[in-house]
């Protein structure tokens, strides 16, 4: 149960060996998975801000929706992720095979109630943001597309926490690349037509998205149930015990709610944005966050890696070791901090200007990407402190950080975007970023000495 071999894709022993180099070799496929998933996003946005920034709203109002969708997915993948590494530290590959059934089953059963849920019904979600009937009309569009897809979306994830928690993401890196590339060659084809394929517009974007998440999930599939495949050929779908199905949700829940709720807060900021700043507020928001995602893709993709690092280790009796890992992911984190911070802050417009070529857009674009550029470092601070905590299968300090705090920014959104305009609501969200990384990294400290 140690290296991977040729013949067969064993689990990865994450408790031995050089700690730097098995931390970048677990991150660094994670980071790419990471950038993989920003990169579905810009290159719809390239495509569809062709069409003009109407049409970008209208994605990015959708996006807001997807976001939440993959927050509520960490329920199964945190819970893969961590309860498979701890299983596979403490030496007992059954257990980490009985929770991948469970987590499997459990990934099914949510995708297909929320796919449902907005394929029949997306107009109430839609409505939410006060769009130009035009505008609300091309989300709906666009949303009911994408449902068709939330079930695989919710397997993917699962299946990529299996992976990682067995130590092997390499494999999930594959796949989403291979789905990347189907993306970018399809989106066109689609939105604008091309040949026998009719222009769909937006409606495109989203079925291009769907078609390369399909391949994704039938390439899982396939690798999971070959002769040698993963944890046993353990079964998809199974009767939940519900001793495994409550630890699942007790590691699960904090963090998915923590993204929900993180979620549901950046719907209500979009909502004050377009309040402030008309659909360039959404524009600014939904393209800047992509941008943001720099920073944002690289950190998860490190937090991940670290948590799936610390539970083997945890599990062992290691905790000098994990502790190490946790230093070594910080100066790395930081050093990419500095250099994203100076970038957004120098040149946030003409960043912004590579995806939408309204002047009026990228300029407030760009004082989006200047006024988050400053929360940065702390940002993620916050980020890889959590995947510290979630090695430990100590979800929940995390959320309480996380939750407070994004709750602080509506007020603050409202009461700074009264008196100095859309700019207003960047500036809470980039305060308070400031905040969430220091208190939670100095709850990490004051936990640290219990170890």
């Amino acid at each position: 149960m140690n290296k991977t071999t040729s013949s067969k894709p064993s689990v990865r022993n994450l408790t031995q060996g050089n700690i730097f180099r098995q931390l970048t070799t677990l991150a660094l496929p994670l980071m790419a998975i990471s950038f993989i998933q920003m990169a579905y996003n810009l290159v719809d946005i390239l495509w569809i801000g062709r069409l003009g920034s109407k049409s970008v709203a209208a994605v990015g109002s959708v996006g807001m929706l997807m976001w939440m969708m993959n927050s509520v997915a960490l329920i199964s993948k945190v819970g893969a992720e961590i309860s498979i590494g701890q299983s596979i530290g403490a030496q007992k590959p059954a257990l980490a095979s009985i929770y991948a059934s469970h987590t499997t089953t459990l990934a099914w059963v949510l995708g297909l109630a929320f796919g449902i849920f907005f394929f029949f019904f997306p107009h109430p979600y839609v409505s939410f943001y006060n769009l130009e009937s035009s505008i609300s009309l091309e989300a709906a569009g666009y949303l009911k597309v994408i449902a068709t897809g939330i079930p695989v979306m919710f397997l993917i994830l699962n299946f990529s926490g299996i992976y990682i928690g067995s130590g092997r993401s390499d494999i999930p890196f594959y796949f989403n690349a291979t789905g990347l590339l189907i993306n970018i060659v399809f989106d066109p084809l689609l939105i604008f037509g091309i040949g026998p394929f009719p222009a769909m517009g937006v409606k495109g974007a989203a079925l291009a998205t769907v078609l390369s998440q399909g391949v994704i999930l039938l390439l899982f599939v396939f690798h999971l149930k070959r002769r040698n495949g993963l944890l046993g050929h353990f079964r998809f779908l199974i009767r939940p015990h519900r001793k495994y199905t409550v630890n699942i949700l007790k590691l699960g829940l904090p963090v998915a709610a923590m993204n929900v709720y993180f979620a549901f807060i950046n719907m209500n900021l979009a909502r004050t944005a377009s309040v402030y700043g008309g659909h360039l507020g959404i524009t600014s928001q939904s393209i800047g966050g992509q941008v943001e995602g720099i920073t944002w893709n690289t950190s998860n993709g490190f937090s991940t890696a670290l948590g799936s690092f610390v539970a083997q280790n945890y599990a062992a009796n290691k905790m000098q070791r994990a502790n190490r890992a946790f230093r070594y992911t910080l100066m790395m984190m930081g050093t990419l901090g500095v250099v994203v911070t100076v970038s957004f802050v120098l040149f946030g417009k003409e960043i912004f200007s590579l995806f939408v070529q309204e002047r009026e857009a990228y300029v407030a674009g760009g004082a989006y990407l200047m006024i988050l550029g400053f929360s940065q470092l702390f940002m993620m601070l916050e980020i890889t402190t959590q995947g510290m905590f979630n090695g430990l299968g100590k979800t929940t300090p995390p959320a309480i950080i996380s939750m407070v705090f994004n709750t602080l920014r509506i007020p603050l959104a409202l009461f700074l975007g009264a008196r100095i305009g859309v700019t207003g609501v960047w500036w809470a969200i980039s305060i308070t970023s400031f905040f969430k990384g220091i208190i939670l990294f100095t709850w990490y400290r004051i936990l640290q000495k219990r170890f």
